[in-house]
């Protein structure tokens, strides 16, 4: 038994006895509100081989913070995640002993060739081990006793005058509760003086955009070992299954969000631009929840543009004007601390559904209503997928817009032309978040199921969205009518009402799998 104490002034630290023993790093501790068992403290974990430690730090100087009423994170988080990376690879037989992990954050950038900066976000690898804002930083972590080291940019005496203060090293020491920083140009010599067997990079596929992780590159590395193949794999596994305290930034995030689709939905009226309501939803995010950033390109589809599954992008702005009568979907989240949400809602824009509208949001609400019913740990998400199109399609025979047996639509894949997409994705520090398809799991090569983020079976601790959609997609439907095998199946006069007012997607909600995280 240890006892810790020291100043007793607000956020200094406070008197605790505490057992140096392996805690549970899934208990709550310091967070938002001052809840868990030390509520003035931050604690920065580290695992050795054979022992546990405790480092305490002060949380008025180890906390992401925005004033107001934003969620204040504790730099645990991120302590908590380095550690379970290097239980990972200390549980993996091809890590050596004295490995070291070397990640290289984000830079920042300008708009093409002016001097023109671009709002910086951090790196998503970089900021779920290190949780730093700042740009062109690295991190590195030593595999065995989990020290973690920072490197940051020497900043000419021209930043002074130009953005605001440098800070010392000690600052960014106490600000992310790490144990050492030291400057970028001194990368080389700091990890020579540990002497490490490898250097263990980050390299691999992102599944969702094909594109290749950026491998950490300084000056000198040559005269290290460098694996460029074992840390890719470890660090995304981790980042599929949630810490609690992750989840309570997803938590807020999404609370924020949904207030802020709530507000859109107060104020759209016929005659407003698409546009108008994007922008009210990220004055409310930032205005109320500290979110300067989006996960990703607001949709704000009203009318045909509802059919448009990633409508809002430089061709298509968001510029249509709303008419009375228009089916409004938009699709659209918040982002804190790189945390983000995807929330989509439809809804007719005058207030009030027509026949039709209401038929098709009612099928798709009841598709949502059997998945939830359904997912739990060890069922395989394709499933999910097919228990959305089975409901469809069986709801649309109900309609009338289809007609015939369901097992023989789903045999010729008619769900699919109304449900293009995959039925929801990981959702975390990436909007798509990673890990969907590791080694061993396979993308179904089928239609609809192609679509899908993920075919892995759930795990407790994953968080997906669940977002089942009809969609009337002229392409789409075009070529179901020119298929025979499809066309059979299709009341083309009942399907021709329905390609005026695009598609409906029922409100994206997450799950961890031990039980609702949001509503």
């Amino acid at each position: 038994m240890v006892s810790l104490r020291g100043p007793s002034a607000p956020g200094d630290w406070q008197g605790y006895v505490i057992q140096l023993q392996q805690p549970d790093w899934n208990a709550p501790f310091a967070s938002a509100g001052g809840r868990g068992p030390f509520p003035h403290l931050c604690f920065i974990r580290e695992c050795c081989r054979a022992t546990a430690m405790l480092i305490l730090v002060p949380l008025s100087r180890a906390t992401f913070w925005l004033g107001n009423e934003t969620l204040r994170v504790s730099a645990a988080l991120f302590a908590l995640n380095r550690t379970r990376l290097c239980e990972r690879l200390r549980a993996n037989k091809a890590v050596p002993q004295n490995a070291i992990v070397v990640l290289q954050g984000g830079e920042q950038t300008n708009r093409y060739c002016t001097d023109t900066g671009v709002v910086f976000r951090q790196e998503s690898y970089f900021h779920w081990t290190f949780g730093v804002t700042e740009a062109d930083c690295y991190g590195a972590i030593e595999v065995d006793s989990g020290n973690t080291i920072l490197f940051i940019p020497r900043l000419p005496e021209s930043y002074a005058i130009w953005m605001g203060k440098i800070e010392p090293p000690e600052y960014y020491k106490e600000k992310y509760g790490v144990n050492e920083v030291h400057y970028t140009d001194e990368i080389a010599c700091v990890l020579a003086s540990k002497n490490p067997s490898v250097l263990l990079t980050l390299r691999g596929i992102n599944t969702d955009s094909g594109s290749v992780t950026r491998e950490a590159s300084f000056d000198k590395i040559s005269q290290f070992t460098v694996n460029n193949t074992i840390l890719h794999p470890e660090i995304a596994e981790c980042r599929v299954i949630k810490t609690d305290m992750e989840l309570e930034v997803l938590r807020y995030t999404n609370k924020i969000s949904s207030e802020a689709h709530k507000e859109v939905m107060k104020a759209v009226k016929p005659g407003m631009k698409e546009y108008e309501l994007e922008s009210l939803f990220q004055h409310y995010c930032y205005k109320e929840g500290g979110m300067r950033h989006t996960s990703y390109t607001c949709i704000c589809g009203s009318g045909d543009n509802s059919s448009v599954l990633h409508y809002g992008h430089a061709g298509a702005p968001n510029d249509k004007t709303i008419e009375d009568g228009d089916l409004c979907l938009f699709d659209m989240g918040g982002e804190y601390y790189c945390y983000g949400s995807d929330i989509t809602c439809t809804f007719p824009a005058n207030g009030k559904f027509t026949p039709d509208q209401k038929a098709i949001y009612e099928a798709v609400y009841r598709s949502s209503r059997a998945v939830f019913g359904s997912i739990k740990p060890g069922v395989a998400w394709p499933e999910m997928h097919r228990l959305a199109d089975r409901v469809h399609l069986e709801e649309l025979t109900k309609i009338g817009i289809l007609h015939g047996n369901v097992e023989d639509m789903v045999t010729v894949h008619l769900g699919a032309v109304f449900m293009p997409h995959g039925l929801g994705h990981f959702l975390g520090i990436d909007v798509h978040d990673v890990g969907g398809y590791p080694e061993g799991v396979d993308r179904i090569d089928l239609p609809g199921l192609r679509s899908l983020r993920t075919a892995r079976t759930l795990l407790e601790g994953m968080v997906l969205t669940v977002e089942p959609g009809i969609y009337f997609i002229d392409h789409v439907l075009d070529q179901a009518l020119a298929n025979p095998a499809q066309a059979c199946f299709i009341n083309k006069e009942v399907l021709a009402r329905f390609r005026n007012f695009g598609g409906v997607s029922n409100f994206v909600r997450a799950q961890r799998w031990t039980g609702k995280m949001w509503h």
